[in-house]
């Protein structure tokens, strides 16, 4: 392969300079390349000596190769592998990996004015961050954006602590820990809609909240068979193994752990998963990262009687609970956290779903000028663009555009 020629090949296309002939050259260098890890370590020194850090996704490589393909220039002449007639991108060959590296070196060569891209710089909006209210069991509410680090409040033998890097740790005093406590007494913490937030548990439990969510949960789990806590909207949790504690000894036995939503219950003894339960989705989805978990479908009879049915989950799969249904699946669990790391990971998702995500974490309405349930995109972007940015990458497939009116995004065709 002739590294030269590769390089001045992707600066043509990106200037807008390419011939028929050379974009042909192009494409067969990179189909026909018998050098992949070659090819793909050039382009990796490439992007590293650009001046500005940035990291590049799926969704940008897959809106980049429609955009290839879709090229007004090109388009008597359908991009094709010369083995086989497949369109480039559709095969499972190792060319599929190298376009996706190819595709670093020339999307941020890109002018976003000579590919006519909407302008948000009126109406932009800022990402969400950590954001939340922490109300005690005595009604008093603490705003934990504006608090200090250090300690916050105190409860009967249990210290709330806010870390310098914005999390809420509970510690719970080893008296409390050896004698137990006779009243139960319960916390929230809730994240509007642009917020999230950490928190550590009287057991040890973190959970991550995702934006416009809440968990309440008891002060302390000692003195009990079982650790309870409640959940709406999304949480990431990482378990902590328990004890119950039995007039000041430890019993041999896990306490479980269950989390509660509004129809379904979460058995586990230490673990992590995830659980999303919007009251705007129409389904609750359960990801199983590690460990083991019991899934249970709860309804309510007429005699409030609660029926219980329950699957065990292994790591990979997800428990989805939709119309009264509960069903298994394998899933993509990096795409289902990919929220507590920072980002947004799409996998062939409708572009409701999507809207709904952006909605809550930059705190926007949302407008359809049309019917789009047929319309999904797969790919990633980070949470902390401006919305601006997150909607650019979209309008580059030239399948949708926005519209930006204040805080009201409204989606075109």
């Amino acid at each position: 392969m002739n590294k030269r020629r590769l390089q001045n090949l992707l600066i043509a296309y990106s200037s807008n300079k390419i011939s028929i002939m050379e974009y042909n050259e192009l494409m067969d260098l990179v189909t026909l390349s018998n050098h992949d890890a070659e090819l793909y370590a050039f382009m990796q020194k490439v992007w590293d000596s650009r001046p500005t850090a940035q990291s590049f996704s799926d969704l940008q490589s897959d809106m980049l190769y429609k955009r290839i393909i879709g090229d007004s220039r090109f388009d008597r002449q359908p991009i094709q592998s010369k083995k086989g007639g497949i369109k480039l991108w559709q095969s499972i060959a190792a060319a599929a990996l190298v376009l996706m590296t190819l595709s670093v070196g020339l999307f941020f060569y890109l002018d976003d004015k000579a590919i006519g891209l909407s302008d948000f710089a009126t109406h932009d909006v800022k990402p969400g961050g950590n954001n939340a209210v922490l109300t005690l069991a005595n009604g008093r509410k603490i705003e934990l954006t504006d608090a200090a680090a250090g300690k916050i409040a105190e409860q009967s033998g249990l210290s709330i602590k806010k870390t310098a890097d914005g999390q809420i740790v509970y510690e719970v005093s080893s008296r409390v820990k050896a004698m137990g406590k006779e009243e139960i007494t319960y916390n929230t913490i809730e994240t509007p809609k642009g917020g999230q937030y950490q928190v550590h548990l009287p057991d040890g439990t973190r959970v991550w909240l995702n934006a416009s969510s809440s968990l309440k949960f008891p002060t302390d789990f000692t003195g009990s068979d079982k650790r309870v806590v409640e959940l709406k909207g999304e949480g990431y949790f990482e378990v902590a193994k328990a004890y119950a504690v039995v007039k000041g000894r430890r019993d041999e036995k896990r306490m479980p752990f269950l989390v509660r939503t509004n129809d379904q219950e979460l058995e586990v003894l230490g673990t992590h998963f995830n659980v999303s339960n919007y009251a705007d989705d129409a389904e609750t989805r359960t990801t199983l990262i590690e460990g083991a978990v019991k899934v249970k479908r709860i309804s309510t009879g007429a005699n409030d009687d609660v029926v219980k049915t329950g699957i065990i989950l292994k790591p990979g799969q997800q428990a989805l609970l939709k119309a009264a249904q509960l069903n298994v699946k394998n899933v993509d669990t990096d795409a289902e956290v990919a929220w507590k790391n920072g980002y947004f990971i799409f996998k062939d998702e409708e572009m409701r779903s999507i809207m709904r995500k952006i909605a809550r974490w930059y705190d926007v309405e949302v407008v359809f000028s049309k019917d789009f349930h047929n319309r999904s995109f797969e790919g990633s972007i980070s949470r902390f663009k401006n919305v601006s940015e997150v909607l650019r990458k979209f309008e580059l497939t030239g399948d949708i555009h926005f519209k930006m009116e204040e805080r009201r995004i409204i989606v075109m065709p």
